[in-house]
């Protein structure tokens, strides 16, 4: 069983998070702008529709979990795993096709937090891209909203509207998230157990701010209508051990 000393305190794996609540809206962009922003890693879009990319917002309250209790809120692309090869062309069916087979992960572009030491475990741990932020979240009502700033300037204003009860499996699917930090790209494996689950097509209204990450999500065609948004109501994670990945290879 592994350890972490992130200051002065045992960090045991797979980190645990035992509730949480969870505001996510996902956004189809272009995939040749999605891959602009994330060309620092190395790591290819994966096209959800052709020439399209999934482009995901979330905002999470962290009640208890390993790390204690925070904000955060993050960027994330979906992408193909390091060493799989990018294929061209075959239309709409045969992208899709690709996708399945060769599978995916979850590109971790940007992760601000609200408290320091899961920032610092947040780096030290599994190389998330973690840096602290002023995340206002408020979560009390039906309508979900995140107001985040960093360096005094505001970054976005993102609303979730309510959505309709849906139907999920007591455990997700796993999930690999892949992050760059340094130039040095890492996988980490995850899981959650979402429970009080509520989607809907649409359903986000967004603000940007001037924020350097601000234009990177203009660039992307935000403002723009959300695919769809999603709240979970009591989440719970479990966080493996990073390692780091191979680069990819494009053909």
């Amino acid at each position: 069983m592994a350890h972490h000393l992130i200051q002065g305190r045992l960090v045991t794996m797979p980190v645990r998070v035992r509730e949480a609540t969870a505001c996510v809206a996902t956004y189809l962009v272009r995939a040749d702008a999605a891959r602009a922003v994330i060309a620092y890693s190395g790591l290819d879009i994966t096209e959800v529709l052709p020439g399209r990319a999934a482009c995901t917002l979330t905002f999470v309250r962290y009640t208890e979990s390993d790390l204690g209790s925070y904000a955060e809120f993050g960027v994330s692309f979906l992408v193909r795993p390091p060493g799989a090869a990018r294929v061209r062309g075959g239309g709409a069916l045969a992208g899709l096709a690709d996708v399945r087979r060769v599978g995916t992960g979850a590109f971790v572009h940007w992760l601000p937090v609200d408290q320091a030491f899961t920032m610092e475990a947040g780096r030290g741990i599994w190389g998330f891209p973690k840096e602290l932020a002023d995340i206002d979240l408020r979560l009390d009502s039906p309508y979900k909203r995140c107001v985040l700033r960093r360096d005094g300037r505001l970054v976005l204003d993102l609303l979730v509207k309510p959505g309709f009860p849906v139907p999920v499996a007591r455990t997700a699917a796993p999930l690999d998230a892949y992050a760059d930090l340094g130039g040095v790209i890492r996988r980490t494996p995850w899981s959650m157990s979402p429970r009080g689950v509520r989607a809907r097509p649409g359903g986000a209204l967004i603000r940007l701010g001037n924020h350097p990450i601000a234009k990177e999500l203009s660039e992307l065609g935000l403002p723009k209508h959300a695919l769809m948004t999603a709240t979970i109501a009591k989440l719970s994670m479990t966080i493996g051990e990073a390692t780091q990945a191979t680069q990819v290879t494009q053909t």
